[in-house]
């Protein structure tokens, strides 16, 4: 019998996998390493014990200033020599805590009209050059610009440009002094400045228009391609792909998530869904009548509302609801899974798409019992052992 053969997370055409550890606690660098010394690599010693891995990286704006201090950066450098890790990718979304607090609309804040997103990201990109292996891009996803209840104004959207504009300048001031491939991704959201395929290759025209380095921003700066996200538009990913490569936007990250959908409004799921209310989170809600134009709550408790006075008459919802990608919640509750394998299929069909791949579940803790059995390094492990099978089934596993 022919041992079975390790599993890596570098992948098939220079690709990489990794979790993204928003998944745990991260408020500064103390609380993000512990939960790299322990969750992290927990997780590891079940789905890649015996070769070099990946990580995912989240770093707030706290985190990011301590682990800029050279001995703490140092430290870390020679624990990931030591456990045979490494960093390809860093979440740069939410700037401030993520766990344990109420983060909401927060978590677009700053946005790329202040100058505190644009420094954060510079920093991002400053640690992530002097963490990356020899030979490996690496990536920083971001927020897409702001949020659409913030009425960004012309002016405010100017300064946005000019503040993208400045980080492409870093980045490739980087990317040369360092010769490595370093780029951005925005990362398009429900109710955000640019949220559907077409808002986003809107939002990079203007951006881009009359510009002389088009194409050096074009390789610095794309998209984070979240296929939870994309899903809620309800977008077909292999439509949605094709027109972010054939507009020349780069796809920067493929975040591999799965959203909540229902097609059955009767009071007991109705009832089901009130467990997913939760005071952390914003849960945006896109729902599809047979006639109307999507209609967007910009959280779960106004859907459930509204469908319960009488308001609301659409035959299907979408929740920005991120669940486990492992295992479906128990019907009528459905998942969006199916714009996920839709996605990976099309990589596996164009391998140029994308080389950074991360699992990004970060809702574990406020997840209704149901979904929420067993600990987070249980859930992302499962979450593995799902995702490993469908990457080999595609040829997309060395």
């Amino acid at each position: 019998m022919q041992p079975e053969p390790k599993i890596q997370m570098r992948l098939q055409h220079q690709a990489h996998l990794a979790y993204c550890t928003n998944v745990h606690p991260g408020k500064d660098w103390e609380q993000t390493f512990h939960s790299l010394q322990n969750e992290v690599l927990s997780v590891r010693r079940s789905v890649c014990p015996d070769s070099e891995y990946a990580i995912g990286l989240r770093l707030s704006a706290t985190a990011a200033r301590d682990l800029e201090q050279p001995q703490t950066l140092l430290a870390f450098q020679r624990w990931l020599d030591k456990e045979n890790c490494y960093v390809f990718t860093i979440n740069g979304f939410p700037y401030g805590d993520f766990h344990n607090t109420r983060v909401k609309e927060n978590v677009y804040l700053p946005d790329w009209t202040s100058p505190d997103r644009l420094a954060y990201t510079q920093q991002l990109f400053d640690l992530l050059v002097q963490l990356l292996p020899s030979g490996v891009s690496g990536s920083v996803s971001t927020v897409p610009g702001s949020f659409k209840p913030f009425n960004t104004t012309p002016e405010q959207l100017t300064g946005m440009h000019e503040n993208l504009y400045q980080v492409f300048q870093h980045i490739e001031r980087l990317s040369e002094r360092h010769d490595t491939d370093l780029h951005l991704g925005l990362e398009p959201e429900p109710l955000c400045l640019f949220e559907t395929t077409p808002e986003t290759i809107a939002f990079f025209e203007q951006f881009l228009d009359q510009r002389p380095d088009a194409d050096a921003i074009r390789r610095r700066i794309g998209v984070n391609y979240d296929t939870c996200h994309l899903a809620l538009q309800y977008e077909d990913a292999a439509k949605s792909l094709d027109a972010f490569t054939s507009a020349g936007i780069r796809i920067s990250k493929l975040h591999l998530s799965s959203a909540l959908k229902i097609r059955d409004f009767s009071p007991k799921t109705l009832s089901q869904l009130d467990s997913f209310c939760e005071p952390t989170y914003l849960h945006q809600v896109l729902a599809e009548s047979t006639h109307d134009p999507l209609y967007r709550y910009l959280d779960l408790p106004e859907a459930l509302e509204a469908r319960r006075s009488g308001q609301d008459n659409a035959s299907e919802w979408r929740i920005h609801f991120h669940i486990p990608l492992h295992t479906d919640p128990s019907s009528p509750l459905l998942s969006t899974s199916d714009h996920l394998l839709d996605a990976l299929d099309y990589v596996a069909a164009h391998p140029n798409t994308c080389q950074h791949f991360e699992m990004e579940t970060y809702t574990w803790a406020v997840m209704p019992g149901s979904l929420h059995s067993r600990s987070a390094v249980d859930q992302v492990t499962s979450e593995y052992k799902w995702l490993l099978p469908q990457l080999k089934q595609r040829s997309l596993i060395v």
